[in-house]
């Protein structure tokens, strides 16, 4: 198998069986579908990848004198290293402002979570603690919406004034408003993310009740126009079940306005079963994905290999088309 197919068998299946006590310093996310599940980063051959811990996974961990070996069915599939983080990813600082959210998008746990809401000073003490070591690359700011989308993206606005200071590229993730696009830009950060998640629409209004997708493609656009190329990204989940000419189609669509898609395996949460049902994209499905994004990229002039924060340079829980294949 090649690694752009180790890869894809990986993400597949998501989490794997392991000694916790082979686990170093690791996060729980308090965002996004993976909410509150315990995950590290493994790395083979300059490829890395996120698993969730779960001793019911197909996959198992075993240390093999200094290296990590994962098997599958017994036998070893890949062999690498377990992979520091800083906060939440190697590298950067990837920080939840809100980890609570007013949307119920039914693929997403943190409206269950009711989690806190970081305050400014415990940010950049963050920030400050993980840049002491010289490994800090990016920061990355994310929030799901503890009460409305404005008071959010202040939240991320002022966090981006504060953390300037530490000299490296900023990006953030939000839900957007009006003005969102050129306060984020003002303030300070270098690349933005908005989340289409999908471009199904039947999909969308049932998954994603009260969310406003002309709203997001629209401000996608914007963002393009204030930003740049290669400096606006957003997450296209797998496995709500959309097929892969709409998946196609959306990809087109956003490509063609600058902007860079990441195709994201869905997964179901514990927490969300009963309420829709996520299927896991196979490995073969991930690669066929991928090569179309591939081509759609490169068609319309764009690359995945250039972010500087957020998804795409960490390639932990996606196969980056320009990294990976």
């Amino acid at each position: 198998m090649t690694d752009t197919e180790i890869k894809a068998e990986l993400l597949a299946v998501g989490a794997v069986d392991i000694d916790r006590a082979l686990l170093g310093n690791i996060t729980v996310p308090t965002a996004g579908p993976g909410a509150g599940n315990t995950a590290f980063f493994f790395n083979w051959n300059g490829h890395r990848v996120r698993l969730s811990v779960d001793e019911g996974s197909p996959l198992r961990i075993v240390d093999d004198n200094g290296d990590v070996v994962i098997l599958k069915g017994g036998r070893e599939l890949v062999r690498g290293q377990l992979e520091e983080e800083l906060i939440h990813c190697p590298g950067q600082a990837y920080i939840t402002i809100s980890e609570r959210c007013v949307f119920d998008c039914k693929y997403c746990p943190v409206p269950k979570l009711s989690g806190d809401i970081k305050s400014l000073d415990t940010i950049i003490k963050m920030v400050d603690e993980a840049s002491r070591g010289g490994k800090l690359h990016a920061i990355s700011i994310t929030s799901g919406v503890a009460d409305t989308p404005e008071n959010e993206v202040g939240r991320a606005v002022e966090a981006i004034k504060a953390l300037v200071q530490y000299d490296v590229p900023i990006g953030v993730s939000v839900y957007p408003t009006a003005d969102s696009t050129q306060q984020l830009k003002e303030a300070g950060a270098v690349e933005v993310k908005y989340n289409v998640e999908t471009m199904d629409r039947e999909i969308f209004n049932r998954v994603c009740p009260g969310m406003d997708l002309d709203f997001i493609l629209g401000s996608l656009r914007q963002a393009v126009s204030i930003f740049g190329k290669n400096r606006v990204f957003s997450n296209f989940i797998v496995g709500l079940g959309e097929t892969d000419e709409t998946i196609e189609a959306g990809l087109e669509e956003l490509a063609s306005m600058g902007v860079v898609p990441i195709v994201r395996a869905g997964g179901m949460h514990p927490l969300r079963e009963g309420e829709i049902d996520v299927q896991r994209p196979t490995a073969p499905r991930l690669l066929k994905l991928t090569a179309i994004l591939r081509r759609v990229l490169d068609e319309h002039g764009l690359r995945a290999d250039v972010s500087q924060t957020m998804c795409l340079p960490c390639t932990g829980c996606d196969i980056n088309p320009h990294i990976d294949m």
